[in-house]
Order: C-alpha cells, then structure tokens, then sequence
C-alpha cells in the first residue's frame, strides 16, 4: 500500500514542493532512496547527500531548500526529524498488519487485574492480582506485572518486560543474608515506552515511580523506590541503584550506572558508560569515564591515578613550605 503526497502533507502539514500525486511506496534513508521513496535531511553534515540523493521526496528544512536536485519533489518543515517520526506513525497506522486477538489467549490475567476494554494484551503475558493496565497500552509477548502494579495509558511495553519483581533488599546477620520483604509496587505513567527485557523492581516499602512520557531501552534495570521523572529517557543498559531520584528531562547513555540515593536534577545529561557517583544539583552535560587508549597507556595511567592521593599532599606541604619561605 502507498501514500500519496497530499495525503502525507494533508495529514502532517508541511509546504509541499512537487506533484501532490507522486505515490510513496516506502521511507528510506537518504542515501539508499529511490524514486518511489520518500527520505528527509535533518543535519547540514549530511547535505552532500542531498543533493546526491535519488529519493522521490525529500522532508527538509526551510535553510536546505535550495540545495535540494531540480525537479525533486519536497516536503518543507521546520523539524524534518519530528516530521519523519510523526510520518513512521502514520505509515504503520496505515500499513497495520491484521492483529489478532486483543487479548492472547495464553496471557494469564488474575481475576482482579484491571484491564482498559482497548488495552493490548500479547502471548504469554503474566497480569497478577491488582495490577491495571490503562486505556490504549500495549503489553509485548511474555511481559510479567507483578502484584499491585499500574501501568498508565498509551503505554507500549516490548517482550519481556518485567515490572514489580521483588527490590534487591536483604539484611547481613551473623554472616547470613535474611530477605526484606518488598512491600511497596511500580507506578507507570502515560506514554512510557519500555524495551525488551528492562526490569523495573517493586519498591520496599513507598513505589518505585516512572512518570508520564519516560522511554527506557532494552536491557534497563531499575532498583526498588526510584523515581524517574517525566519524559526522562534512558539508553540500552543503564543501570538505576535503589532509591535514586532522577529528574524530568534527562538522558542517560548507554551503559551508564547511576548508583543509589542519588538525586539528578531536570536536565542533566549523562553520557554514555558514566557511573554517576554523586548527586547533581544543576542543569548540564555530565561525563565519568576513563578515556579508551592502548592497553599499556591504560595501565601506565591506572597506575598513575593510584598516586594521585599521595601527589595532592605532596602538593599541599611544597606550598605551604613555600608560603612560610615568603613570609619569612
């Protein structure tokens, strides 16, 4: 099935430059598109490919324009990556495959789980007693809402998401380790997307929070009682210690640990592969890694960071010889 252009830019808006008829019979990245594909330029690195390109319609900036090969149809908007992502959502709403069963019949659904009459429920998923699922959401195969756990509207959690297993929690005692009972669930706002196999674990006593609008990727852990602001988005295996509290807005790379009883302010942006050791009280970009160098480089400057304690009181006693040499 295809789109024609006035139908796109009917539906999405946009200044259309070229045949409103011209059929679109795919999206495409710029560089491999053909003439029955529609592409789009959102960074001036790739302008080269611009003029290059062979896509039927290219989605551009106002700025890029003129770059554009004669005769190529266009789609002008401020925001040609916005306008793409909208765009994917239009495309598989009208491209839908037949969906099956709103409800698979090998999900196991407790009695007093509360599903939305439009919620989605796929293969093998696990709905225990209490749980609710809201208005429009979406679980993937095998996706396990433990007991009192709430997942908002217009949520899509992917395969094998599990939600409100027990917190890591235990008490040493004479060399033994006795379990805390998890006493508190997970709360999930409106318009979260959790990748596959992301585990968020029920809090110990209050809720473990995820707000309106957080995108986890895959392969997530998220600690009991943590608190994740709205439209916070994290990379595919990050991990979140136990009762940290990070703000709304923020990005954490790929990888990154953020370790428990930290506060991350909004806005704070950690890259990728950091372990965030302390809390942040302002806006920014953060970074806390060791940079990648040849192995013997590594190891000469591991070794050197070993020092670093016994060079800073070094430091400190030379100045203060100093500044008693000035004063006398």
């Amino acid at each position: 099935m295809s789109l024609t252009l006035s139908t796109i830019v009917d539906r999405l808006g946009g200044r259309l430059l070229g045949s409103p008829e011209l059929s679109i019979e795919a999206l495409a990245p710029l560089q491999t598109a053909q003439s029955q594909h529609i592409a789009f330029l959102s960074h001036p690195k790739y302008q080269k490919q611009l003029s290059e390109s062979q896509a039927g319609c290219i989605i551009v900036a106002p700025a890029f324009e003129s770059l554009a090969p004669a005769g190529r149809s266009l789609i002008v908007t401020e925001d040609p990556y916005l306008y793409f992502a909208r765009l994917t959502r239009l495309w598989k709403q009208t491209h839908a495959l037949h969906q099956g069963p709103r409800i698979h019949p090998s999900a196991v659904i407790h009695p007093q789980a509360d599903v939305a009459d439009d919620a989605v429920i796929g293969p093998l998923c696990v709905l225990e007693q209490g749980t609710r699922v809201g208005a429009g959401t979406v679980l993937k195969s095998r996706v396990t809402l433990s007991q009192g756990c709430v997942v908002g509207a217009r949520c899509i959690l992917h395969a094998g998401v599990v939600v409100g297993a027990d917190g890591f929690g235990f008490a040493l005692h004479q060399g033994q380790w006795e379990k805390i009972e998890q006493l508190g669930a997970v709360r999930i706002g409106d318009d979260v997307e959790i990748g596959a196999n992301t585990c968020i674990d029920r809090g110990a006593l209050d809720d473990t929070v995820i707000e309106d609008g957080v995108k986890l990727d895959n392969l997530i852990q998220i600690g009991h009682n943590v608190h994740i602001g709205a439209h916070t988005a994290m990379a595919g295996c990050v991990g979140v210690a136990g009762s940290a509290r990070i703000g709304a807005h923020c990005t954490v790379g790929g990888g990154a640990v953020v370790l428990g009883h930290l506060t991350l302010a909004d806005h704070v942006h950690i890259s990728a592969a950091s372990v965030v050791t302390r809390s942040i009280s302002e806006p920014g970009n953060y970074t806390g890694m060791f940079p990648l160098d040849t192995n013997s480089n590594w190891e000469k400057n591991a070794a050197s960071l070993k020092q670093l304690s016994r060079l800073r009181d070094r430091i400190k006693a030379l100045e203060a010889h100093i500044h008693n040499n000035k004063e006398t």
